[in-house]
């Protein structure tokens, strides 16, 4: 385990580091000296502040999260019962295969285009995150499935154990580290597709929404304001999942 003397290095080194890209930032933009390039620090963080202190931009901040929540939460459940299924079932496997393999081999942005005629502007970001995270989680859970000693197993069916039980003392409890690894990984890439959805298809409350509109009225402030928001969010909602992990689940989360 770190020592707190280690963790306040590694915090001060962190923190230097911001610093560095901060004054980076600046040298860059006062040698542009053009702020529809690249705006100042200084002016960029004052638009922020300028939008956190409005109801607007916590509205969007909540819609926002709120659609990669449900995203995030729907494929987690199906990719985890899903993915159970087809790691007992090779044949389930093999017909879900094939559909994960063509989810993972187009574009976001074909699927973003598809959803805008399926669905309504505000459920097309929910379906991108869905869809974009739903493979990940599935494809940890039957390699999870596949990496179970098959001697317990057969041990099992041996004494005649009952089949939810298998599942749920065995399968279940040698899954859990691919199924965390996964979860962490989607939640980042659901994130970013479902701002990229927004983008395009513009609900009235969204981050992406709010990108798109500084760019059309090219207000540079307004969109490196809100990609810092991006980052950050993404920071913390990453930061917040990984402390809820190592507080439920008896594994170790890498921090």
């Amino acid at each position: 385990m770190e020592t707190s003397i280690t963790k306040n290095r590694r915090r001060v080194y962190k923190i230097i580091a911001l610093i560095f890209w901060i004054i980076v930032w600046e040298i860059i933009a006062l040698v542009i000296n053009k702020e529809i390039y690249l705006p100042t620090p200084y002016n960029t963080f004052k638009v922020l502040l300028e939008e956190i202190k409005t109801v607007m931009f916590w509205q969007t901040i909540f819609a926002t999260i709120f659609r990669v929540a449900v995203g995030f939460v729907i494929a987690c459940i199906v990719g985890i019962l899903v993915g159970i299924i087809c790691g007992i079932n090779h044949f389930m496997y093999e017909i879900l295969n094939l559909i994960i393999v063509a989810v993972k081999s187009t574009p976001v942005m074909s699927f973003i285009l598809i959803a805008l005629v399926w669905f309504k502007s505000e459920n097309v970001p929910i379906f991108i995150c869905f869809l974009m995270c739903f493979p990940i989680i599935w494809t940890s859970v039957v390699g999870g499935i596949k990496h179970i000693d098959r001697r317990l197993i057969d041990m099992a069916y041996v004494y005649k154990v009952d089949k939810r039980y298998i599942i749920k003392d065995i399968y279940v409890p040698s899954i859990i580290p691919y199924i965390t690894t996964a979860m962490i990984t989607s939640l980042g890439l659901g994130w970013k597709v479902t701002v990229a959805a927004e983008v395009l298809s513009s609900p009235k409350f969204s981050i992406g929404t709010k990108l798109y509109n500084a760019k059309v009225y090219i207000e540079s402030e307004q969109l490196f304001a809100w990609t810092i928001v991006v980052i950050v969010l993404s920071l913390m909602l990453e930061y917040i999942f990984k402390y809820l992990l190592r507080k439920m689940l008896p594994v170790r989360i890498q921090k």
